[in-house]
């Protein structure tokens, strides 16, 4: 048998494009998987770490507990939503939903959501998904029964589990406050304001690092009273939820009027917009319009770099924003799909 001598430059050549492929591979593996930037406030705007200005469009997840019971919970889900140009998603997380699963199993749900936005390059809000009056304890349906001893436990929880994730970028301190006309008892903008304050403050005494983000009344629709008395906390921003019905057309002076105006000093983020027709499936009066409205939130956000998280990517919630887990667009998702995609 002939011995074969493999000359010196070439071994020289293979041990060099090794070391090089794996350097490659090395910076590959880090870059996908290296942290997000920290979300800070400056002035009215969300920044990164290098100050430089960030608008989030994203989408709205269904709650996590809902998801993985469907088999649904996975990162073929995130994946999508990232397909749709999603940059951050918002998970409702309902009272009833984090008692019934228990604290440690709900925070396994979560860890695995995270883990899959951040691999993906997505940011996170936090969403503690109840519907009413927190003073009173009052609130549209059981599934969102909470109290003001629970939510700051809750906050506590998640301060202490997510506060130094940079993906973990905002906590959505309670979805949407209402007094339901006075069906769900009173609550005065002071009272809500000093209940926010102790959320907030311990949240960031637990070690929360992300941002805290306010609504106020009718659903979160309005944000007129904190003009008068804003929130006494640094470091925050508003949400408004301006679904199509809150507002007769023309919309864009109300908006201004009714919430828009916060953008003049603080960071605005619409963490539900949506819309359905009459005719689809779960359609309810708050969210009955067309594209014009589509058109019109978003052109409106853009003008004034105003971040928008779109409601929701499940096919049976409604306003649905796909029909079924092949995740065929609804006729909402068709619009916003092209509109997120576009940026």
């Amino acid at each position: 048998m002939r011995n074969l001598q493999i000359p010196t430059f070439l071994i020289r050549v293979s041990f060099y494009s090794i070391i090089l492929l794996g350097l490659v591979i090395s910076t590959s593996y880090a870059q996908n998987n290296a942290p997000l930037s920290r979300i800070l406030v400056k002035g009215n705007q969300f920044v990164d770490a290098a100050g430089k200005t960030v608008v989030f469009r994203g989408l709205n997840t269904s709650d996590p507990d809902k998801l993985v019971n469907e088999g649904q919970w996975n990162k073929r889900y995130f994946q999508e939503m990232k397909n749709w140009g999603a940059t951050v998603v918002r998970f409702p997380i309902h009272p009833t939903a984090w008692v019934k699963r228990g604290k440690k199993d709900y925070l396994k749900l979560l860890d695995d959501g995270i883990k899959w936005a951040t691999e993906l390059e997505m940011y996170v809000i936090i969403d503690w998904h109840s519907i009413g009056n927190l003073r009173t304890e009052k609130y549209q349906a059981p599934m969102y029964q909470t109290d003001l001893n629970q939510t700051l436990k809750f906050w506590t929880t998640i301060a202490k589990q997510y506060g130094d994730n940079p993906t973990v970028a905002f906590y959505e301190l309670f979805n949407e406050p209402t007094l339901q006309g006075g069906k769900l008892g009173e609550c005065t903008w002071a009272q809500w304001k000093e209940m926010m304050e102790a959320v907030i403050l311990t949240i960031r005494k637990k070690g929360g690092k992300g941002v805290p983000l306010v609504a106020g009344f009718n659903w979160a629709y309005d944000l007129t009273d904190a003009k008068k008395q804003p929130i006494n906390a640094e470091g925050i921003g508003y949400i408004s939820h301006p679904y199509p019905q809150k507002r007769d057309k023309p919309w864009v002076d109300k908006w201004t009027a009714d919430w828009g105006f916060m953008k003049a000093n603080y960071p605005l983020f619409l963490t539900e917009v949506g819309f359905c027709e009459p005719e689809a499936k779960g359609a309810h009066i708050p969210v009955i319009s067309d594209e014009s409205y589509g058109t019109a939130i978003t052109d409106y956000c853009d003008a004034k770099d105003i971040s928008y998280v779109v409601w929701v990517f499940d096919p049976q919630w409604s306003p649905m924003l796909f029909l079924d887990w092949e995740f065929t667009p609804s006729r909402q998702g068709r619009f916003f799909k092209e509109k997120l995609s576009s940026y």
